[in-house]
């Protein structure tokens, strides 16, 4: 799917790192681009729809907030590949899964209050699903940039 025209290209700009912290976030947005906030969140609704945006949300340092995470890989059969993501997206702590072609198929990231309750979680979604192929690989150091893609 392509974008409309230089009126979406210029919301996403502004949204991608710099989305306003205001009681009216859209209405910030419109005035900046000479738009009304009915017609933001319009675009930002179609943007949605059509699988441009996935999610409008912060990120966060999990270890700044007190938290742990992990990189997660799966060996899954091709036909449990969409049960056994179901059964991972179920837990909050998990922020997000791929498909990889790989013997080691399905790649997720978990976010836990701690290494044992990360450590206990596995453990139960590979008794619920029958994976037992699943390895945690925690950062041993973290190289952070930023992702910001100029439309």
């Amino acid at each position: 799917m392509s974008l409309t025209d230089t009126t979406d290209r210029a919301i996403l700009n502004r949204i991608q790192s710099h989305f306003p912290i205001t009681p009216q976030p859209y209405l910030s947005i419109a005035n900046d681009l000479g738009l009304t906030e009915a017609e933001v969140i319009e675009r930002i609704r179609r943007l949605k729809e059509n699988g441009i945006i996935r999610r409008i949300g912060a990120n966060f340092i999990p270890n700044k907030l007190g938290f742990v995470s992990t990189l997660c890989a799966a060996r899954v059969p091709e036909d449990k590949i969409d049960s056994f993501a179901d059964a991972i997206n179920r837990y909050p702590g998990v922020t997000h899964n791929y498909q990889r072609d790989h013997e080691f198929n399905i790649w997720f990231t978990f976010i836990a209050p701690s290494m044992e309750e990360i450590d206990n979680n596995l453990q139960n979604i590979s008794r619920e699903t029958g994976i037992s192929d699943i390895i945690s690989l925690p950062a041993t150091k973290t190289y952070k940039i930023k992702a910001k893609f100029d439309l």
